[in-house]
């Protein structure tokens, strides 16, 4: 399957909240949908389960406009829903059935979930007495009884210890393995690097950034070097660098361990080398400069004064 979301519009009232917003995801691989509070995330992922309705747009699956009747969608919202005082077993059922699955299949893929997620010992309990983690794994559990085409995950790792993330996070890559489309948001960019191949990084209602991860990473680290020195502290190298190579390079950032430094001009990597080869700097570590992806993110909407990008403007990945 391949889900298409082109040109979403969405207006409350006179206030435009999202200006065309697109990107696509297809079965079997993630695509995280990043972006600072207020974004047009939740808008977005409303649209997709059909609580909103866009004022401009489309949503295709296969190329054919996206019938929410006749798909199914899971979805773990970053605000949790279920109820407290019900127990996990008859509320895990009760949503079962409400979409559309039948009664025995809805119990098997209780106990399966349960089970899976290392929980089906509190099958029996009201959900008000489970620590925040394992209400959590509920979540899921719930999230995914009906064995959802598309699974959308809204801050999936809220409350999980390491070892309770180290499940979700197998769990995440068995659906992937499924062939599931899987759209997964969180701030927690570790994360989204380490299921998602695809980001879309919505800023103030528009899509900014969108594409492949690693092409992106590659197009963010282009000319940039990192430099670490046996015989200089970051301070002291960062100062001997904006003198003696003052032209070839400059110095973008100090990172904990290392400096990022970008060619200039028509500097090539072989011969900053080379001059570095001349100077007294007992190299550490050298060589090509990665960013992470919080480090794109930051740069893309890290600053809140910055004015709205138009769509025509986006920078695109193939």
């Amino acid at each position: 399957m391949k889900l298409e979301v082109k040109g979403i519009h969405k207006s409350f009232e006179e206030k435009e909240v999202l200006h065309g917003v697109s990107f696509e995801v297809e079965s079997g691989k993630a695509l995280g949908l990043l972006g600072r509070n207020g974004a047009g995330k939740t808008t977005t992922i409303r649209i997709l389960m059909d609580v909103f309705h866009a004022n401009k747009g489309e949503i295709l699956l296969d190329g054919k406009p996206f019938d929410r009747e006749k798909c199914s969608i899971g979805y773990l919202p970053e605000e949790r829903g279920l109820y407290p005082k019900r127990t996990v077993t008859e509320q895990m059922i009760f949503l079962a059935n409400l979409r559309g699955m039948n009664t025995a299949d809805a119990k098997k893929n209780t106990e399966k979930w349960l089970k899976r997620l290392e929980v089906e010992e509190y099958a029996k309990r009201k959900l008000e007495t489970l620590s925040k983690g394992n209400q959590q794994k509920v979540q899921l559990a719930a999230t995914l009884v009906c064995d959802p085409d598309i699974v959308i995950l809204d801050e999936p790792f809220s409350g999980l210890d390491p070892v309770n993330s180290q499940i979700l996070k197998d769990v995440v890559n068995e659906l992937i393995a499924e062939q599931k489309i899987v759209i997964f948001s969180s701030h927690q960019m570790s994360y989204v690097e380490e299921f998602c191949d695809n980001i879309a990084i919505i800023n103030k209602g528009d899509v900014v950034l969108s594409g492949h991860l690693k092409e992106i990473k590659k197009d963010y680290g282009k000319n940039r070097l990192v430099l670490s020195a046996e015989n200089y502290n970051l301070s002291a190298l960062s100062e001997k660098i904006t003198g003696e190579f003052a032209g070839m390079v400059s110095v973008m950032e100090k990172k904990k361990e290392f400096l990022v430094l970008e060619l200039l001009g028509d500097t090539t990597k072989k011969q900053f080398m080379q001059a570095l080869g001349g100077s007294d700097i007992d190299i550490e570590h050298f060589g090509r400069y990665e960013p992470s992806l919080n480090d794109i993110f930051v740069a893309r909407v890290g600053n809140e004064d910055e004015p709205e990008e138009k769509e025509q403007n986006n920078r695109k990945y193939a």
